[in-house]
């Protein structure tokens, strides 16, 4: 994301009290991203990855924890359109869609042997 727009996303964001950021590009990255923090301590970054699309990657103390996929069209979204979908979009999606794994059922031990199967095991 070019630096002015970031700027003035972050600006319109903070207008909407929307607690956003204006994040610096990092080592191997190109563009800047508006960083929007979360209630519950998350980050979202938008725009970090270098794409045209808008897009975010949710984090909690620099760990992956969640994503907003590209929105579709959003390559050609004005100022204001971008500012609705940052304000608006759903932080709570998780990394990936996996089923939970299979409950596994314990299968108890069988009961110990009473004390005539014991004896008729040593008799014969």
């Amino acid at each position: 994301m070019e630096e002015s727009r970031a700027r003035r996303l972050v600006g319109r964001l903070r207008a909407r009290e929307v607690f956003a950021h204006l994040k610096l590009p990092s080592a191997g990255r190109s563009g800047y991203a508006v960083r929007v923090v979360l209630p519950d301590g998350r980050e979202a970054f938008w725009g970090d990855d270098g794409s045209a699309a808008l897009k975010a990657q949710v984090m909690r103390d620099g760990v992956l924890v969640g994503f907003v996929d590209s929105i579709p069209g959003s390559e050609d979204f004005t100022d204001d359109q971008a500012v609705e979908a940052i304000a608006t979009a759903d932080y709570d999606r998780p990394v990936g869609r996996s089923a939970p794994p299979a409950v596994q059922r314990r299968v108890p031990p069988p009961p110990p042997a009473s004390l005539t199967q014991r004896l008729r095991g040593l008799r014969g």
